[in-house]
C-alpha cells in the first residue's frame, strides 16, 4: 500500500509539472512583445494562492505523510510567482495596478493561514484548519472548467479546449485522488476527485465536438476572454494554459 502510495504521488507530481510548464510558451510570447496583451493575471494569482496553501498543507508538522503533495505544490509556488512578476513587469498601468492588488491579497491570505496554522492551533486542528483552506481555494478554481466546458457545448466547438491539456488534468487529478485514497486525506481525494470528474467530462467532450467546426468566432466576440483550467483564450486568438490544482 505505501509503495502504491508513493508511486501515485510520483506520478502525481510529474503530471502537476507538465501543467506548471504549460505557460512557458505564453510567457515567451508576453517577454518577446514586452506586453502582456490581452491576457489576464488572475489565473496565475489563484494558482499561485493554490499551490502555496497545498503546499504548506503537505508540510510534516501540519499533515504527516503528504511530503509529495508539498514538493510539488512548493515548486509550482516559484513558477507561479516568477509568471506573476514578468506579468507584472510587462503589463500596462492599469493592468498592473489590479494584478499588483491582488498579488497583495494573495499575500495576505498565504501569511494568515500560515501563521494563524503556526501560532494558535496545533495538532489535528492545524490540519483541519490548512486542509480546509487549502480546499476552499481549490473549489473556488473549478468554476473555470465548467465555463468552459458551457462554451465547448454551446459553440460545438472545442477550439478553447486543448486535449493534451484536459488530458493532463484529468490524469493529474486521477493520481492524485488515487493518491488521497490510499493516503486515506479527504483534503487530497475529494478536491482531485473533482478535478479527476472534471478532466474526463472534458474529454468526453472533446471526444463528441473533435470534428465540429461550431460558431467559435460568435461565441469568441461575445465571451472575449476564456478561462479553462487557466486556460485563457482571448477574441484575438491569444491562448494562455495554466494548469490544474493538487
Amino acid at each position: 500500500m505505501e509503495v502504491a502510495h508513493f508511486l501515485f504521488g510520483i506520478f502525481g507530481n510529474a503530471t502537476a509539472l507538465f501543467l506548471f510548464l504549460s505557460p512557458i510558451v505564453t510567457f515567451w510570447r508576453i517577454i518577446k512583445h514586452k506586453s502582456t496583451e490581452d491576457f489576464s493575471g488572475i489565473p496565475y494569482n489563484m494558482t499561485l494562492l493554490n499551490c502555496f496553501l497545498s503546499a504548506w498543507y503537505g508540510l510534516p508538522f501540519v499533515s504527516p505523510n503528504n511530503l509529495l503533495v508539498s514538493t510539488i505544490n512548493g515548486a509550482g509556488t516559484v513558477i507561479e510567482l516568477v509568471y506573476v512578476v514578468i506579468f507584472i513587469v510587462y503589463a500596462p498601468r492599469k493592468v498592473r495596478t489590479k494584478t499588483l492588488c491582488f498579488f497583495v491579497i494573495v499575500v495576505a491570505i498565504s501569511a494568515i493561514v500560515a501563521f494563524v496554522s503556526l501560532l494558535a492551533l496545533h495538532g489535528h486542528a492545524r490540519k483541519l484548519f490548512c486542509g480546509f483552506a487549502a480546499s476552499i481555494f481549490s473549489v473556488v478554481m473549478y468554476g473555470s472548467p465548467l465555463f468552459i466546458m458551457r462554451l465547448v457545448i454551446r459553440t460545438k466547438s472545442v477550439e478553447f479546449m486543448p486535449f493534451f491539456l484536459s488530458l493532463f488534468s484529468f490524469l493529474c487529478g486521477t493520481s492524485w485522488f488515487i493518491y488521497g485514497l490510499l493516503g486515506r486525506d479527504p483534503f487530497v481525494w475529494v478536491q482531485n476527485g473533482c478535478g479527476s470528474a472534471l478532466g474526463a467530462v472534458q474529454l468526453i467532450l472533446y471526444a463528441i465536438y473533435r470534428n465540429h467546426k461550431g460558431a467559435v468566432a460568435a461565441a469568441a466576440t461575445k465571451a472575449g476572454t476564456v478561462e479553462m483550467n487557466g486556460t485563457e483564450k482571448t477574441t484575438n486568438g491569444a491562448q494562455n494554459s495554466v494548469h490544474d490544482r493538487v
